[in-house]
Parts: structure tokens; C-alpha cells; sequence
């Protein structure tokens, strides 16, 4: 039986941690302070890592922060390198992560069923 490592756990949430302090302090970006990496996830190998992320507000596109994170994601692998100790920091890759935004709009989808049922029994 082969046991499964913790190790690519264990790093994901240390470039999840860093990244969220890198971002906002040297990325050239004016939308920086509006990203917060919500998971991450490291390949097996620690070849790749995944990055979720979502928008504080709604000023800026996914799409948009999506496309500045993956261009910016070679300097953000760069950054990482001088404050992880890793034999090799993955490849970055940037996800918009929906979650928080469904959240929002099935709540909002109770709210309202919750008050039509008020306004129904009224």
C-alpha cells in the first residue's frame, strides 16, 4: 500500500499564504488590492499549482483579472522564490473561483423566495 504524501498540501497552502501578501504589495496592478486567493492546489510532482481567486468587488471582470494574474503569474513565481524555501516553486496558474458569487446569488435567490412566501401568506 503506497501512502499519500501531505507534502502538496502542505505547500499549496504555504504559496496560497504567501501569494496573498505578495499580490497586493508588488504587483504593478491597480485592481491588486481587490484579489483574494481563496485555494490552491499543487500537483503531485509540484510541477503546477492551481490558483483560485475572487474579486472584492464587482469594478473589475473575472475574465480581465483572470488574464493579469496569468500574465503576471512568471513575476509572482519569481517573487515566491525568494521568500519559500523550495526546491522548485511551481508553475502558477490562475483560476476566478465562483463560488463566493453563487454563495451570493443563492442567497439573495432565498431571501427573495422567503419573502414572496410572507407576502403569500399576508
Amino acid at each position: 500500500m503506497q501512502k499519500v504524501s501531505n507534502r502538496p498540501r502542505r505547500v499549496a497552502e504555504l504559496i496560497k499564504r504567501e501569494l496573498a501578501m505578495v499580490i497586493p504589495r508588488e504587483l504593478d496592478d491597480p485592481h491588486a488590492h481587490e484579489i483574494t486567493i481563496t485555494g490552491a492546489e499543487v500537483s503531485r510532482d509540484m510541477s503546477s499549482a492551481r490558483i483560485y481567486f475572487s474579486l472584492l468587488s464587482g469594478s473589475v471582470e473575472a475574465k480581465q483579472a483572470t488574464k493579469s494574474l496569468n500574465r503576471a503569474a512568471g513575476f509572482l513565481r519569481h517573487a515566491l522564490m525568494g521568500r519559500v524555501t523550495l526546491r522548485s516553486v511551481p508553475v502558477l496558474r490562475f483560476y476566478f473561483d465562483e463560488s463566493v458569487e453563487r454563495g451570493a446569488r443563492i442567497d439573495s435567490l432565498i431571501d427573495r423566495a422567503i419573502a414572496e412566501d410572507k407576502t403569500h401568506k399576508e
